[in-house]
């Protein structure tokens, strides 16, 4: 007998919503479970006094790649969101990324020619050194001043250690603009859609079978039974029991506050980037879409251990997690009928222009 759907898609997250969409389109059944009491994943965002808040982070779709961008376009409008954070630090703002204003901030310089000088004078004191961790690197990259203004203490409570215990190839590269330009991507697309996250999602999985609160690892015998292949987007190792072990993650904690007041920051986000200060950022939502409305809603943002009872968020990719998950891989290489996909099945950070893209290509291979 013939199985009620072609794919069963575990996760109505971003991943799970775009590769429901294009077999949905190409005439196959699909079915669609969701963990949690409302679709979207991490994308979620929740009308709050006429004002889109994103439940889980700040998610910004941003692009180089003009097929993606047409894509999510094709479903709902987008804005012209630029990000321009902003970094507070002992109370005085600078801007980012590290651009000339950020350099006139905080030496008073003006010239791209005294920026590139100062620059070069700060790394000089730790040229020579062969770098054993992230503190290491980045004085190499940078120099001390932004080091210890902008990156240790921020870092230190991202990753919950001390920046000397952690790996030196966490900070690759540190980018610097000789240009007044606050724009913090420079892809040539970006933006938010109108009317939030959700409402994307809600368009990709138009006509698509949905089941809120459900679990498929709580029950994946019957689950598995009603479909001929499983698309999963969950922890790779929690599929396998973490039988080989448990991956590493940080995790989040989110403060949602409403405020009788239109405008508490000026700004969609602004980094604290003091160890003193427990929350590395402030997001408030309004100003993601230009919100005049009469009040406002923050969010403070703070790094936590993942523990069972919590979501996982950044991947720890150290060699130990990166061993590991090696292995999951191999046995997820065994599963014929089963699918891996997004940033929590491949234990990878990935913007949303790649998930998508990721999706895509998958949706494109079972398709032939």
């Amino acid at each position: 007998m013939p199985k009620p759907y072609h794919y069963l898609i575990v996760g109505s997250g971003l991943f799970g919503s775009v590769f429901a969409q294009q077999i949905h389109a190409a005439g196959k059944s699909c079915l669609v479970l969701e963990k949690r009491n409302h679709i979207g994943g991490n994308i979620y965002t929740e009308n709050i006094a006429d004002i889109q808040v994103h439940k889980y982070g700040a998610h910004i779709i941003h692009t180089n790649n003009e097929e993606i961008w047409n894509y999510v376009n094709s479903f709902v409008p987008f804005n012209r969101y630029t990000n321009s954070p902003l970094a507070c630090y002992k109370g005085s703002f600078y801007n980012l990324p590290f651009n000339m204003n950020t350099f006139k901030q905080l030496w008073g310089i003006t010239s791209p020619q005294e920026a590139k000088v100062k620059l070069e004078e700060q790394r000089g004191t730790y040229a020579h050194i062969e770098p054993r961790n992230l503190e290491e690197q980045a004085l190499k990259l940078c120099g001390k001043d932004i080091y210890y203004s902008f990156i240790k203490g921020y870092t230190e409570k991202q990753w919950g250690r001390e920046a000397v215990k952690l790996p030196a190839f966490i900070i690759k590269r540190i980018p610097f603009r000789f240009i007044y330009d606050n724009n913090y991507f420079n892809d040539q697309y970006q933006g938010i859609p109108i009317g939030g996250f959700t409402l994307l999602v809600e368009r990709l999985l138009e006509g698509i079978e949905v089941k809120l609160n459900t679990d498929y690892l709580q029950d994946r015998n019957k689950w598995n039974k009603i479909a001929d292949k499983i698309v999963f987007t969950g922890c790779i190792d929690h599929f396998f029991d973490f039988s080989l072990g448990r991956l590493e993650y940080r995790s989040l904690r989110f403060e949602h506050e409403q405020l009788k007041i239109d405008n508490y920051q000026g700004n969609a986000v602004i980094n604290y980037t003091e160890r003193e200060v427990s929350y590395t950022r402030i997001i408030e939502h309004k100003h993601f879409e230009f919100g005049e409305q009469p009040t406002t809603v923050i969010t403070r943002e703070y790094p936590v251990d993942y523990l069972p009872s919590n979501d996982p968020y950044y991947p720890v990719n150290d060699e130990n997690n990166t061993k590991l998950l090696q292995q999951y891989q191999k046995l997820a290489a065994k599963q014929p009928n089963v699918l891996f996909g997004g940033r929590l099945a491949k234990y990878a950070y990935l913007d949303m222009d790649d998930t998508i893209e990721q999706a895509l290509a998958l949706a494109r291979q079972e398709l032939g």
